[in-house]
């Protein structure tokens, strides 16, 4: 059974289960969003003393709490418990453009299961002038665009077009539009820094 867990598995799989999770949601009135959560993390810590925005009944968003607590736990639960023993699946293509801004894809597990790339997230490399760009400044602009936007990728791609809000469109259209300028124009030049 464990290894039938740990492969990988199609796609629809997901699929199926993001249209069960927001029926259910959508069946007892809740909305689905991950930064919501940071909002009600400020709310419990008495922000809403201070700013308006903080000030509302945080105790009926413990459900999303619960669900972002879950999402860590299954996902510490899978990366040391269910992990395939076989690195990502990356195409050869992309592996010869990785390598062409300076960032190694790993051949074997001894090199790395392939989901973060060492090159940007390890330890040693956190107080480069690299990394102090892509975790500072991207960081400020998940935030300040997760505000502007009102909501994060989860929220709108799942839940407001689960909805069918025109608002969730245009911001699902101009996430993808930010990511493609990000990864084609913005990010190697990061890389190679």
């Amino acid at each position: 059974m464990l290894e039938i867990i740990s492969q990988p598995w199609h796609w629809a799989v997901s699929g199926v289960m993001i249209v069960v999770v927001m029926f259910l949601l959508l069946w007892f009135g809740g909305e689905f969003g991950v930064s919501a959560n940071l909002r009600t993390l400020c709310a419990i810590g008495g922000a809403g003393k201070r700013y308006k925005f903080f000030d509302f009944d945080w105790k009926s968003q413990t459900w999303n709490l619960v669900f972002i607590g879950g999402a860590v736990i299954g996902g510490f639960i899978a990366s040391h418990y269910l992990q395939s023993p076989e690195p990502v699946a990356i195409s050869e293509s992309t592996q010869a453009y990785l390598q062409s801004v300076g960032v190694a894809t790993p051949q074997t597990m001894t090199e790395g299961a392939g989901f973060v790339p060492s090159e940007v997230f390890d330890v040693a490399n956190l107080f480069t002038l690299k990394s102090f760009i892509i975790l500072i400044i991207g960081g400020f602009f998940v935030g300040f665009g997760t505000r502007y936007a009102g909501g994060c990728t989860s929220g709108h791609a799942i839940s407001g077009l689960a909805n069918l809000q025109l608002p969730s469109l245009i911001a699902v259209i101009g996430f993808f539009i930010g990511g493609l300028v990000m990864t084609h124009f913005i990010l190697p030049h990061i890389l190679t820094l």
